[in-house]
């Protein structure tokens, strides 16, 4: 009965076989369903992440890269010309957390399909976003030295914060993706703990 099975079936299976080859290219049926799985996941994705995100959440993004990036700047001028460790402690911080963070909003931005902020692209208009310092502050920044450094770029950095804040707290009531509304809360609480470290080394700068 077996064989007689067989028999039947062969000119079935002779179809099912030349079907697959054609559209195939030789891949195996585990793989082709693997690749169809991941397309599928793919586009359910891509719709998901799309229809999750609103204006609010391009803003913050595309705004909070080019902040991240200056505080970044900073930071890495801190590791160069501070004069205490604990100044150099808080830069190395600084730039490791808003590092991850410039390349997570960048992640999201490019699945957004909106672009991407490069370079601190925003030139003048992005120095008029909240606590971004201006050419001239930086210049003078990179200037100074030792204890006047300090002081300098605390003072800069917690106004800097304080922006960031600022625009963590309106994607928080404004947007819409779950990611940024998350990461919006993490700047709120990572960066107020920040300047309230920094308060206290800069009165301690100023004593």
């Amino acid at each position: 009965m077996n064989r007689a099975l067989r028999t039947l079936t062969v000119p079935a299976a002779a179809v099912a076989v030349l079907a697959l080859s054609a559209c195939g290219n030789g891949d195996s049926p585990d793989s082709m369903g693997s690749m169809s799985g991941q397309g599928s996941m793919g586009s359910t994705s891509s719709v998901t992440t799309a229809a999750q995100q609103n204006e609010a959440d391009v803003s913050f993004a595309t705004g909070m890269i080019p902040h991240h990036q200056q505080a970044v700047q900073m930071a890495d001028l801190a590791l160069k010309q501070s004069s205490t460790q604990e100044v150099k402690s808080l830069a190395t911080k600084i730039k490791q957390a808003q590092d991850h963070e410039i390349q997570t909003m960048s992640s999201w931005l490019k699945a957004w399909g909106k672009p991407v902020p490069t370079g601190m692209s925003g030139g003048m208009e992005g120095m008029s976003m909240d606590g971004m310092m201006t050419e001239q502050e930086m210049n003078e920044l990179a200037k100074a030295t030792d204890v006047a450094f300090d002081r300098m770029w605390l003072t800069m950095m917690v106004k800097h914060h304080q922006g960031a804040v600022k625009m963590a707290e309106t994607e928080v009531a404004n947007g819409q993706n779950a990611d940024a509304k998350r990461l919006a809360q993490e700047i709120i609480r990572a960066q107020n703990a920040e300047i309230t470290e920094m308060t206290r080394l800069l009165n301690g700068a100023q004593g």
